[in-house]
């Protein structure tokens, strides 16, 4: 169940980053080269099945209007 649960927020994650970021009309290249990375780790950020650090997270969120919010329930 929980890596169930982990695979879907995950997914919903992705989704959101995706999805804000053709609301700016902002590619994978250009999302890397604001990160300072490659599109390669741009592609790792967009895929559910990677890990990826709540750092990369937050700074990609920042560049698309957006923050992260963790909340223990």
């Amino acid at each position: 169940f929980e890596e169930s649960q982990a695979m879907a927020i995950k997914e919903v994650v992705a989704w959101q980053l995706a999805e804000a970021m053709a609301a700016q009309s902002l590619s994978k290249s250009r999302l890397a080269a604001l990160l300072k990375t490659s599109r390669s780790q741009v592609d790792r950020l967009l895929d559910p099945t990677r890990d990826v650090t709540l750092s990369t997270l937050q700074r990609a969120a920042a560049l698309v209007g957006r923050k992260v919010r963790i909340e223990l329930v």
